[in-house]
């Protein structure tokens, strides 16, 4: 086989071709890659159509033309291929479905000794991921190449051809068919994670409408900036998202924003799928050029390159090093397009931010030396390449050093974790174990004193017992709250009140106070729960008894304020210094007085979980807790 190549620009001759060395082969393999307007690419079609019209000829819209080593823009490049023992066969489908398309076209173009598919596709309108599961669907074993159309980073209108006919929603191919094609493949990739992990929280296939819960327009915004929204997909061409496919990086390119405000990708996300954001490896570009493998290509008579515009876009003035090793073997040529396909242990996957070669020879004795490229030093020491290799370094570096303390942190949370389980399950089975020989010592107290009267040291103990089912309450709490349903029910405020100073009155008169209760009402009929309306009361109570003066009482009042019921606990005690900090965890003003500094956090909890309002009102005389019922849970 023999590949000639010819680029053409605005001032094209056709006399550049010289058609006449075609007339007499019957297998022709015309490739078309157009960078220029339709018209133009209609034209040069038809041209085509006219000199050699037994040649089979399929093309694509383009971000990019490769002729020989050279990156070309804005030309067009026609690559004709001459084989000698192969057939070749086109075939095109319009099918809708992108799954079907495949199918249809891999049932067309696959026959016994398919050795390679060449397949172009457009871009917008079209799942390439569904697409080429569809030709997977027919064939296993036969090596597919090719790529979806591009159009210059303007993202409105791409197109393939097939023959002298443009289409614009559908997919083209070629399949060769020979028992002595020999065909190689290679890809490189280069692209690096940076920043966090983050997670797509809602998607349907390539439609992209929700990442970490944020709309994805906002996403982008939050990541890279106001300014990128104003010309996406476009600017988001060298930021690709990346996901991990089969333990490798897969790149997944954005396509276009639909009215519906998803983001459509080349491939497929699934609701929970782990991403991150990808840019160029530029260090690694430059430090590791592709060279062709002196072995795997040696016998090699042409090069088609299938490769990714954001390479061209990210580093235009080195990316031509990635063609010029195979162009330096055997004929060279190829576009840039929105996605590559590429074929690997029995299943072909759709690639972004790529470089993809095939090579094909029907000359199994043809033998041509390659040799390592040299990069010009040139190219590697001007500014814009220092600058980025730099840059590229720093970035590396960083997110090296961020995953690694991410990773501590992670090994770390899951010890918390893990030491929070246990520590709960020690609690629940504490509180369990505590309940049963408080009730027994209370009630023998009740018992004994039944029998024989008040006793001064069992008094004292019960005071003590009091206090201790008070914590225990509120572990108690504590421990069931995310387990247990806490429904509200109607209850007397005024009763429930004087319940519980009954239930706390024998601690206060063993510092000399009494408690003293007064309600507007005789009786106040509200919707709470019991539960938390008792950690309420009962841990201001406790706090009013451990902190009031010797000998001075503890005031308690219920009456409406404005639309609220007010329930207020007052006495003369120690003047709060930092009362924002007095409902925090653990937080105690004195250190003279025991407990956890816990239950005043739980009240604050409770008020916050069902709208009261708490106010702190505290001088060197007085201290007094406020607390706002709404009256709308007044009946």
């Amino acid at each position: 086989m023999k590949t000639y190549n010819y680029k053409i620009d605005d001032s094209f001759c056709k006399e550049e071709i010289d058609f006449e060395q075609f007339k007499n082969h019957c297998n022709i393999l015309v490739q078309v890659f157009c960078g220029q307007n339709k018209k133009n690419y209609k034209q040069t079609l038809d041209y085509i159509k006219e000199k050699i019209p037994n040649a089979i000829c399929i093309g694509s819209s383009s971000d990019g033309e490769i002729y020989k080593e050279e990156v070309l823009t804005n030309s067009i490049v026609v690559s004709i291929s001459i084989f000698e023992t192969t057939s070749i066969k086109a075939s095109f489908s319009e099918l809708e479905d992108s799954y079907e398309k495949g199918v249809s076209l891999a049932k067309d173009l696959i026959s016994k000794n398919t050795k390679l598919l060449i397949l172009f596709t457009n871009s917008l309108n079209i799942n390439a991921e569904e697409f080429l599961k569809g030709v997977n669907s027919i064939s296993k074993d036969v090596i597919i190449c090719g790529a979806m159309a591009a159009d210059n980073g303007n993202y409105k209108n791409t197109y393939i051809s097939l023959d002298n006919n443009i289409y614009q929603n559908s997919a083209v191919g070629v399949s060769l068919n020979s028992d002595n094609l020999e065909v190689k493949n290679d890809f490189r990739f280069n692209w690096s994670c940076i920043g966090v992990e983050h997670e797509i929280t809602k998607a349907l296939d390539n439609k992209v409408y929700e990442i970490n819960n944020l709309k994805v327009c906002d996403f982008y915004k939050k990541y890279l900036g106001d300014d990128i929204l104003e010309s996406l997909p476009e600017s988001a061409t060298t930021f690709p998202l990346l996901i991990k496919t089969n333990k490798n990086l897969t790149a997944r390119a954005l396509m276009k924003i639909n009215k519906d405000g998803s983001f459509q990708y080349t491939g497929n996300f699934k609701n929970k799928d782990k991403i991150k954001f990808g840019f160029g490896n530029a260090e690694v570009i430059l430090k590791k050029p592709i060279v062709a493998d002196e072995k795997r290509f040696a016998n090699s008579e042409s090069f088609f390159i299938y490769s990714c515009l954001a390479r061209r876009r990210y580093m235009p003035n080195l990316i031509f090093n990635e063609n010029k090793a195979y162009a330096n073997i055997a004929s060279t040529s190829g576009f840039f397009g929105n996605g590559e396909f590429f074929y690997k242990d029995g299943s072909t996957q759709l690639l972004n931010q790529t470089f993809t070669v095939v090579s094909l020879s029907e000359n199994q004795e043809n033998s041509k030396k390659s040799f390592p490229l040299e990069l010009e030093q040139s190219n590697l020491d001007d500014f814009y390449t220092r600058n980025i290799k730099t840059l590229t370094h720093l970035i590396e570096a960083s997110s090296k050093d961020y995953d690694e303390q991410s990773t501590k942190l992670e090994v770390e949370k899951i010890n918390s974790q893990m030491l929070l389980t246990s520590q709960k399950i020690f609690l629940r089975h504490a509180v369990h174990e505590t309940n049963t020989p408080l009730s027994v010592i209370m009630s023998n107290i009740e018992l004994f004193e039944m029998q024989h009267g008040k006793n001064t040291y069992l008094s004292t103990i019960e005071v003590a017992l009091k206090n201790v089912f008070n914590i225990y309450d509120d572990l108690s709490y504590l421990v069931k709250k995310d387990q247990v349903l806490y429904p509200k029910k109607k209850i007397d405020l005024v009763d429930f009140i004087r319940s519980r100073i009954d239930f706390f009155s024998q601690s206060a008169n063993q510092i000399g106070s009494t408690i003293k209760f007064f309600s507007q009402k005789e009786s106040i009929i509200f919707n709470f729960n019991e539960t938390k309306l008792q950690r309420i009361v009962d841990n201001n109570l406790t706090n009013a008894i451990k902190y009031t003066e010797e000998n001075s009482n503890i005031y308690i009042s219920l009456k409406k304020e404005n639309k609220n019921y007010a329930l207020t606990i007052s006495s003369c005690s120690q003047y709060i210094q930092y009362p924002e900090k007095i409902f925090k965890e653990y937080y105690r003003e004195t250190s003279t007085k025991k407990g956890f500094g816990l239950g005043l956090s739980l009240v604050k909890r409770i008020c916050d979980e069902e709208n009261i309002t708490i106010k702190i009102d505290s001088n060197e005389y007085f201290t007094s807790f406020r607390y706002l019922f709404n009256e709308r849970e007044i009946i």
